[in-house]
């Protein structure tokens, strides 16, 4: 095929987002473009026009990418303006395209990364530039519409199952226990926080719900009174009655989302001074969605697939659209979305899941969950530790 494929990655990373580069790169050179160009730091990158040459990657290297945890050509959380207030950035946008003869973008991220890409796509079709913009999706939280699930959950989620599972066996340790809090990432959707059923806690207390402090402390020293222990997990978006995230940290970023961080801590310690137990607050934070060495299989080879499916939607000249992945007699299939059902939406944990009057996630969710963990793609280890893709490696075109 003629003309330039430009691919950048966005948002917050995942265990397998690399696997989906790899999966567009190989497609694209099976495919024929004259050139495969990767952005530095997302669309900041398109914007400086810092853009790797990756047309003659080898397999060994895609394979090792695919291997490799967090975004390796970087990311970004730029949020662009609206183009029909402002066009300014557009007309940049399109001009460093025309100038690489950009005629096929692949963008990889989550809810705001597909308002990126939706406003891209709007403005060229505006402008009638012919360039097919397609999104592929990714996020641990898991939250995109429209999908059945995202590239990147199946990974974070085993993460969480493995943790909770050891943490639970060392919590066990002792006769007289204390209360671990685990605070799990999920800003506004607790599917991260739901894979914790595995382990079986004693709390599972999710965003979907309104968190209310006494009831939670209550149960917590019931079960401490019953068992000489608790264990809980909670989602670090979880929020009162009136919306305000418990250890909310105040800071914004550009997407006006509030920092978060801190929930566990704030409530073990409350624990600690109102009763006098002895607590632990462990916060799972960005080793969630680093853990390479516990890349699902099934995730891994979804996020590929996904890549793949991106490239074979802009040859069927379709553009504005999103992969989306659907779950058939035990599988998963790719199909797509037009990105304005998906853009800045939410997909909550539905509530049929949750039980116990917000406390707990039935295990039916293990139904949902289990299939996407399953099993281990086994990276390169040497001397020990894993062998990851170094991006180093690569150059940046006209330089």
């Amino acid at each position: 095929m003629k003309g330039t494929l430009l691919f950048a990655q966005s948002g917050g990373p995942t265990a397998v987002i690399n696997a989906s580069a790899a999966g567009v790169i190989r497609r694209a050179q099976q495919c024929g473009f004259s050139k495969i160009l990767c952005a530095r730091y997302g669309i900041d990158g398109i914007l400086k026009k810092q853009l790797y040459d990756v047309t003659h990657m080898t397999e060994s290297q895609l394979r090792l990418l695919a291997d490799t945890p967090a975004s390796a050509f970087g990311s970004c959380r730029l949020k662009l303006p609206d183009p029909d207030v402002n066009s300014e950035i557009y007309l940049w946008i399109e001009e460093v395209f025309r100038q690489y003869d950009v005629r096929c973008f692949v963008y990889n991220g989550g809810n705001d990364s597909m308002d990126t890409c939706n406003k891209v796509a709007r403005y060229f079709k505006k402008s009638r530039y012919d360039c097919a913009v397609i999104g592929v999706p990714k996020t641990v939280d898991n939250d995109l519409v429209g999908t059945h699930h995202c590239p990147g959950y199946g990974s974070a989620a085993k993460f969480v199952a493995t943790c909770m599972t050891e943490i639970a066996l060392d919590t066990a340790v002792y006769e007289k226990g204390r209360v671990t809090i685990c605070e799990i990432m999920g800003r506004d959707a607790g599917w991260l926080t739901a894979a914790s059923v595995v382990a079986k806690p004693d709390l599972i207390c999710l965003p979907e719900v309104p968190f209310d402090v006494r009831a939670f402390y209550d149960k917590a020293m019931d079960v401490y009174d019953a068992k000489g222990r608790c264990l809980i997990a909670l989602s670090e978006g979880i929020r009162d009655k009136a919306g305000r995230y418990v250890g909310e940290a105040g800071q914004k970023d550009s997407f006006n989302h509030t920092q978060l961080g801190g929930a566990a801590a704030f409530l073990a310690d409350c624990i600690t001074q109102k009763f006098g137990v002895k607590t632990r607050a462990i916060e799972f934070s960005l080793p969630t969605r680093a853990a390479g060495h516990l890349q699902s299989l099934a995730d891994r080879r979804d996020a590929e697939t996904c890549g793949r499916h991106a490239v074979e939607l802009a040859l069927q000249g379709k553009t504005d659209v999103m992969v989306t992945l659907e779950w058939q007699d035990g599988k998963s299939v790719c199909g797509s979305l037009d990105l304005h059902h998906i853009a800045n939406e939410v997909k909550k944990v539905p509530l049929q899941y949750v039980t116990e009057k917000g406390s707990n996630v039935s295990e039916t969710f293990l139904d949902y969950v289990l299939p996407l963990m399953e099993g281990e793609s086994h990276p390169r280890y040497q001397r020990g530790v894993p062998v990851y893709f170094d991006s180093s490696v690569l150059k940046i075109i006209g330089r």
